[in-house]
């Protein structure tokens, strides 16, 4: 594409009043005026990197729209005054300064030049009125340790001129959404230092897309680069919704030293409408591979040269047409793993194969654990090896590098802790502990659900802290659907709480018991005068959380344990039933009107955590409801307790026994405000499958359509009865379609482990980005007509 030469010259003076750059006009020193993203792409541009033509409307054009509206001042002086921590206020502001900006009119100038920058650019392409993409490009983007004060709109496959001037205008909107001004204030950045600026950038209708690393991001090895593609577009790559083919590069002579290519079952493309598609293949369209090995080394080279060129390693977003290759976007790799050699499974054995439950590669000493009385032979860094664990073993697997069970699928208790914690875990090996012998120096790479003997050079605990590199990390995306955490740890608490999560959709009291109990049966507590001690050690845990998150709400599960669980607690043979299968037995609701005297414990520790501590943000949520009237009976024990008297006082059930299709409005007439569905138990319930038996594991499938057809109703309830729908089950952590089908389905929020926090949200934001644009061409249709 040829840029034309003859009023270049004379538009850089013309230009610097009406607000508009192209590319080869800007480099990396220019992110006061085009922010980083505008920047950082004129700079790839101005050493030979074949990228896509654009333009940007710099962030002096964004201020004159704010001084001839009016708006600068009164922006201003309003945020100066916004206390962020005040949710509602927070909110209330937000959707104010928006539809400020939503209702100002564009600068004439400034229209004129983004519309005739528009025409030029269509030219560039040759074709009238192209696809764009249009991208926020903050000025602060960039700045050492504020990594969320980029969270700032993109809109794909743009398309017209008055389609433009609105993305646009939507970009400018997003400096002002409520998680932008709270992170931003959280960050100290002054507001009056805040512009944005927004790239306008010709859309490549690509073939095959994806990324590439300049450092192997798993193991720190820096002669090795890192490709991962898939056909069509390329957010199926970036959004999870594909496990992608993966290219090892060796980067002195980018000799291809490792291919896995993958099924790849979903392909996105771009209709000839302009939307947005995706369709399913499967067989050989599935596996062959998304680009050449000439591409590959190709697009390898120009990762060397960027790298060298920046001095430090990249991510890099590329995409492939008609065999011709575009960098669309490189910034500073942020994290990768510990500094390791290249690991070589060919040779090794394997000894067991399972599930990987939580990802990682983690090798050390096998231990063989029969029960708790063994835990003294667990050392810091041993892979733990048992049939499998138990509530009260999470102290001591803490400890362990990484996790082999025998039993349990991806619900299991060993997963869900491990994923939590960030520990690598491979369960349902049925004959680990016959197989791995104890004392054995071995591997265990979760990601594949593989057992090596001996230690693989590069393995390592997967939760070790990652090594920065580079600069800022990649500014995080907007969503409408908050996104929640699941967590049961108190010393995570604060850890998480700084990551860019909305709140905890899920706090597993469970764990808090045990610890506040010593691992002590509640009943043998309270036989023993000690019944308020646990209230007090629960309240104290319950404030921990609550005080990490604040503002944000924690939602906490009252207990839920099984009795087979409380028996294993000190004390518990006394005080628990034998129960054939206790997946559907004595818990949940029914044993808090059962045994009153130790729920009001629990309501109690609510209450001093509300009133004593007055951290509101604290809400209960009640575990496995099966009728109405064990609904009501919970609802008079929170009267007596006094949690009702607050008018603000909302509390939330958990939607896993189907009945609740039935009883939804009914409990929203007993006050119930939150709906959060355990997808586990639903699905357990559903099937007619116990999610903790190893034989039954392959029917237990939370994408079964009868589990999806009841999450659609249960999300369809709520909404017609106007309370919040939550999500707080395994299957949003492990499978990225069905949090794609929850956001278009509307739910209002979503809690997955903190280890997916950041794909899910990826996830999220392009599943409403997709939304946005459906529902803004099908807007355009209806007022066009057929005319």
């Amino acid at each position: 594409m040829s840029t034309p030469t003859l009023s270049l010259d004379r538009s850089r003076e013309v230009l610097a009043d009406t607000g508009v750059r192209w590319l080869e006009e800007l480099s990396a020193g220019d992110t006061d005026l085009v922010g980083g993203k505008g920047a950082n792409l004129g700079e790839l541009l101005s050493f030979g990197m074949p990228v896509p033509p654009a333009f940007v409307a710099t962030a002096e054009a964004f201020r004159t729209f704010l001084a001839e509206a009016g708006l600068r001042d009164r922006i201003l002086e309003t945020v100066e005054q916004l206390d962020v921590d005040h949710t509602p206020a927070l909110s209330r502001t937000a959707l104010e300064l928006q539809e400020s900006v939503a209702g100002a009119p564009f600068p004439e100038e400034i229209r004129k030049a983004l519309l005739g920058a528009y025409r030029e650019l269509g030219k560039r392409c040759e074709v009238n009125e192209p696809f764009v993409a249009v991208r926020s490009s903050a000025t602060a983007e960039d700045m050492p340790g504020t990594s969320f004060a980029g969270m700032n709109e993109t809109i794909l496959n743009v398309r017209g001129e008055e389609a433009l001037l609105e993305a646009v205008r939507d970009c400018w909107k997003s400096l002002y959404g409520a998680r932008v001004l709270f992170y931003r204030r959280k960050q100290g950045i002054p507001e009056e230092k805040i512009a944005i600026a927004v790239v306008v950038q010709a859309m490549v209708d690509s073939e095959s897309a994806g990324v590439m690393f300049t450092v192997n991001p798993a193991n720190g090895d820096r002669k090795t680069l890192v490709i991962e593609g898939a056909f069509g577009l390329g957010d199926t790559v970036v959004s999870g919704a594909v496990s992608p083919d993966h290219w090892e590069v060796d980067k002195n002579t980018l000799h291809l030293t490792r291919e896995r290519l993958a099924e790849k079952h979903v392909i996105a493309y771009r209709d000839e409408r302009g939307e947005n598609q995706r369709r399913e293949v499967a067989g050989e369209e599935a596996r062959r591979p998304c680009l050449t090995e000439e591409l590959v080394r190709k697009i390898a080279g120009f990762g060397k040269q960027i790298e060298a060129h920046y001095g430090c390693p990249q991510d890099i977003e590329w995409a492939v047409v008609d065999g011709r290759i575009s960098i669309v976007q490189s910034r500073p790799v942020t994290a990768v793993g510990g500094a390791q050699a290249e690991v070589e499974r060919e040779e090794a054995e394997v000894l067991v194969r399972g599930l990987g439950a939580s990802p990682g590669l983690a090798g050390g000493t096998a231990r063989l654990l029969q029960s708790l009385a063994d835990s003294e032979r667990l050392q810091p860094g041993d892979v733990l090896i048992t049939r499998k664990t138990e509530p009260d073993w999470v102290p001591l697997m803490k400890k362990a590098s990484a996790i082999v069970t025998d039993e349990g699928g991806m619900t299991a208790h060993a997963a869900i802790v491990s994923r939590e914690l960030g520990i690598p875990c491979v369960v349902g090996t049925q004959e680990g502990t016959r197989r791995i012998p104890d004392g054995e120096v071995i591997t265990v790479d979760a990601a594949e659900g593989v057992v090596y003997r001996g230690r693989l050079a590069g393995s390592q605990r997967a939760a070790e802290p990652a090594a920065p590199v580079g600069a800022a990390a990649a500014p995080a995306p907007v969503t409408a659907t908050r996104l929640y955490v699941n967590l049961g740890q108190p010393e995570l608490a604060d850890k998480v709480a700084r990551e860019d999560v909305d709140g905890v959709g899920l706090l597993r009291i469970e764990f808090l018991v045990l610890s506040a109990t010593n691992n002590t049966h509640p009943r043998k507590l309270i036989n023993e005068g000690r019944g308020q001690e646990f209230r007090d050690g629960l309240a104290e845990h319950l404030g921990r959380f609550a005080r990490a998150f604040a503002p944000r709400p924690v939602v906490a599960r009252t207990t839920d344990f099984r009795t087979n669980e409380y028996r294993d607690m000190v004390g518990g043979a006394e005080f628990e039933p034998k129960e054939a299968n206790p997946m559907i037995g004595y818990r949940g609701a029914y044993r808090y009107i059962r045994e009153p005297d130790l729920f009001r414990l629990e309501l109690e520790a609510f209450k001093k955590v509300r009133d004593e501590q007055g951290l509101y943000n604290l809400i209960l949520m009640l575990p496995f409801v099966r009728t109405l009237s064990e609904l009501r009976a919970c609802r008079r024990l929170m009267d007596e307790v006094g949690l009702t008297d607050d008018p603000n006082f909302g509390y939330w059930v958990m939607a896993e026994v189907p009945s609740i299709l039935y009883w939804l409005p009914r409990y929203v007439q007993e006050g119930v405000t939150g709906v959060s569905i355990g997808s586990n138990d639903l699905t357990q319930l559903m099937l007619g499958v116990d999610r903790d038996s190893q034989t039954l594991a392959t029917l237990f499938d939370e994408r079964d359509p009868a589990v999806m057809g009841a999450i659609h109703d249960i999300i369809r309830s709520c909404r017609e009865h106007g309370i919040t729908c939550s999500i707080c089950g395994q299957a949003p952590s492990v499978y990225p379609e069905i949090t794609e089908k929850l956001v278009q389905w509307g739910i209002n929020s979503i809690s997955v482990n903190p280890d997916v926090l950041g794909r899910t949200r990826r996830i999220i934001a392009a599943a409403e980005q997709r939304l946005l644009l459906e529902s803004a061409r099908s807007g355009v249709t209806a007022a066009g007509g057929s005319g």
